[in-house]
């Protein structure tokens, strides 16, 4: 039985693609899904956030203004979120995708309160669109909301299994942290969450589970304690 009665669940948009690196793998999608079930089945609430880089990564143009590209990586979350969301359902889950911004009939405007009625009836929530402002990632949206819906941790699922002193593609002297706190994680400068983020979830206390999507099992192992990534203490 797990610790956790919420837990918010950020996925990158390049782990969805697999070896693909863009669009979509259906069966890592799926993957996902049968691992979240399992959650849900179990009492756990469970919000989404997924990043965009699977389409768009928004500095990668030196020709946009960064505002109008910040808003083409937006709509990319949100396409993710509808695709994930009906993964979701095709294996026996209930979902909401949730915006800052209107989508027409797609998706329905986030509120915490929304989020909490949908919760109450055992449904996925994907909180889509970032924080609908420019300047800000997914990190920072991931952060936000956390906080705002009260979740009990951050699973940040990654490309690597952990938070490591240096990048272990790069360095191979790279050490991988069992623990670590936010306040350390800053005075490191290590590339956790982008900074915004991991101030956001220092000042409000929000602890994270860092782990490897490509673990088998890896997020049911996270909630129920069977642990191998790094815990982000605060």
């Amino acid at each position: 039985m797990s610790e956790y009665k919420r837990v918010l669940l950020k996925l990158s948009g390049e782990a969805l693609a697999g070896e693909k690196k863009t669009g979509f793998d259906e069966a890592t999608c799926i993957k996902v899904a049968e691992q979240v079930k399992k959650l849900v089945d179990d009492g756990i609430q469970v919000g989404i956030v997924i990043g965009g880089g699977n389409f768009w990564r928004g500095r990668s143009s030196e020709k946009i203004d960064r505002t109008k590209a910040d808003q083409i990586g937006m709509l990319a979350t949100v396409m993710n979120c509808i695709y994930v969301s009906e993964i979701f359902r095709s294996v026996g889950m209930m979902t909401a995708v949730l915006t800052p911004f209107e989508c027409g009939s797609m998706t329905k405007l986030f509120s915490k309160d929304r989020a909490n009625k949908y919760f109450s009836k055992n449904m996925v929530v994907f909180f889509a669109g970032g924080t609908g402002h420019p300047y800000f990632s997914t990190d920072t949206a991931t952060a936000l909301r956390a906080i705002e819906i009260e979740a009990d941790v951050i699973l940040l699922a990654k490309a690597i299994d952990g938070v490591y002193s240096a990048d272990p593609k790069k360095d191979p002297s790279a050490v991988k942290y069992d623990e670590i706190s936010l306040d350390e994680i800053l005075a490191k400068k290590l590339q956790v969450m982008d900074l915004t983020a991991t101030i956001m979830c220092l000042e409000n206390r929000m602890p994270m589970l860092v782990f490897g999507l490509n673990e088998e099992n890896a997020i049911v192992d996270t909630v129920s304690g069977k642990f191998s990534g790094t815990k982000v203490t605060v």
